[in-house]
């Protein structure tokens, strides 16, 4: 049963006023933006600035820095928040895990259509392998939409044969764009946070129309992952992209990927982001820190 501490939390957000009816994608983007970069950045972490190599990143390194980092790709549904909006929630899971996170501030669509975003990614993840003080572990890590970016970027890097990060961390992965699974409908009345009808709406804005949305690129589902490195696959029992995310680890873990899943009871979409408001978001958090100092000391060993 779910924490009360949960509870409280969305009797609180289900009080709140709703936005418009009418608003509009620029004025909803700029609402959350409001909202979340308000928020503060944790205590022994500092949040800086950079430029990628053409990419907008913000950097979360906590005092005394570290030898991981977290590339991290924020949610959205491609189309929405920015690294901006995560630096709140990138200075915490920096404090969690002790690791700096790389916050990638990527294009979004409709104004940037795929592959953009994934695109970004790549050259954020270059960017950091080239520094001179570049760590010797990354870990890729991302959250709905972003979940499905980081699963693309190891599967562009088996592709490519350039080297691979250490690990991926994919929580509540939007993996699969043909919007095909059943918890869909099994789970759409409980799922306030995400639809079939903003995952088909969403899909559309980000899939140009002549890319199929069974390339693995788009939809990692449909990838080949034998080679890749571990994996960490969160998601919710009762969000509509539970079968999003087993079909991942199904998926991964047949080719042999060292995959862990876990699937938490009563969850809303992407809770771990709400960390530390309430046990269920710690949990989470505290499952990724393991993962990352786990893979992080094989890479190393």
């Amino acid at each position: 049963m779910a924490s009360n501490e949960f509870h409280a939390l969305q009797e609180r957000l289900a009080a709140a006023p709703p936005p418009p009816a009418d608003e509009t994608l620029v004025e909803q983007r700029a609402r959350i933006e409001a909202n979340l970069s308000a928020l503060p950045v944790a205590e022994g972490v500092t949040a800086t600035a950079h430029d990628a190599g053409g990419v907008g990143v913000i950097e979360c390194v906590p005092d005394g820095g570290a030898s991981t980092t977290i590339l991290y790709a924020h949610g959205g549904g491609f189309r929405l928040v920015s690294a901006l909006g995560y630096r709140s929630y990138g200075s915490l899971l920096a404090a969690a895990t002790g690791a700096t996170v790389l916050l990638v501030d990527y294009r979004l669509a409709p104004e940037h259509p795929f592959p953009a975003a994934l695109d970004d990614m790549r050259v954020a993840l270059r960017w950091l392998r080239a520094r001179t003080n570049a760590p010797d572990s990354i870990v890729v890590a991302g959250d709905s939409a972003g979940g499905n970016l980081a699963a693309a970027v190891v599967l562009g890097q088996l592709a490519d044969g350039e080297p691979l990060v250490n690990g991926t961390v994919c929580c509540s992965p939007w993996a699969d764009l043909t919007n095909s699974g059943d918890s869909y409908g099994a789970n759409g009345e409980f799922d306030k946070l995400f639809s079939h009808a903003q995952a088909t709406e969403a899909t559309a804005m980000y899939v140009p129309a002549d890319v199929a949305p069974t390339e693995p690129l788009v939809s990692p589902v449909f990838g080949s992952w034998g080679g890749a490195p571990p994996m960490l696959i969160q998601a919710s029992e009762h969000e509509v992209l539970r079968d999003d995310a087993t079909r991942l680890a199904d998926v991964a873990g047949a080719a042999g990927v060292d995959v862990t899943l876990s699937i938490y009871p009563e969850m809303p979409h992407v809770w771990p982001v709400s960390y530390p408001a309430f046990p269920e978001a710690v949990a989470a958090v505290e499952e990724i820190a393991a993962f990352v100092r786990r893979v992080s000391a094989q890479a190393t060993a």
